[in-house]
């Protein structure tokens, strides 16, 4: 079975919700061609699919990116967000997701936030083996691009096994997709879900 799907002009996270529509219905189709119009859309479908078992390539013609997913094995079952109200069982390697919204600490003066920012990246390590994601929305995303002064520290916490997660849109919007030297590009569906899994969050 191939299926055809025409994600132009959606808003994150639009074409990922339309691809996961499709590829966890009960006729999972064997072959799936995705149209999307930015770089974003791309990198966020591809990852999508690869996760749940595509192998994905593409071409670009005219600002348009056309994927081509071809199923190679069994549908991978992704991990289930918890129902609202459902109570969480305490486990001793809980995971802590840090949420962060900007490129500074606080409001006030920007030189100070930016300090602040550097030196609360630089102190994560403390939290152990429970740090588990790293989320970077809106201005946070200029965190994970050349000449962040967070650079080098969130490289060294994804080389330990740290998931970093860059909204795609964000960087889009910004300018400073191809800047992007760490952490993978997501979407607000990865981003909701991770939130939700995690047994502690941490916003900046």
């Amino acid at each position: 079975m191939e299926v055809t799907l025409d994600c132009r002009g959606l808003a994150c996270p639009g074409p990922v919700l339309r691809c996961k529509e499709c590829v966890e219905a009960p006729d999972r189709p064997q072959t799936l061609t995705v149209t999307v119009d930015n770089q974003a859309a791309r990198e966020n479908v591809t990852r999508f699919l690869g996760m749940r078992g595509y192998a994905v390539t593409g071409s670009e013609q005219d600002g348009l990116f056309v994927l081509r997913a071809t199923a190679t094995g069994e549908a991978i079952t992704p991990p289930q967000p918890a129902s609202a109200g459902a109570p969480r069982e305490k486990v001793d390697n809980a995971k802590t997701a840090v949420f962060i919204t900007a490129d500074t600490v606080g409001r006030g003066d920007p030189e100070l936030g930016a300090k602040l920012m550097v030196n609360f990246i630089a102190t994560l390590p403390e939290l152990g083996e429970g740090l588990w994601r790293i989320i970077l929305v809106n201005g946070g995303v200029k965190l994970a691009v050349a000449g962040s002064p967070v650079l080098p520290m969130l490289k060294e916490l994804a080389a330990a096994g740290v998931s970093i997660l860059v909204c795609g849109t964000c960087l889009d919007f910004f300018g400073i997709l191809e800047q992007k030297e760490v952490g993978e590009t997501t979407n607000m569906l990865d981003v909701v879900t991770s939130l939700d899994l995690a047994d502690k969050v941490i916003q900046m």
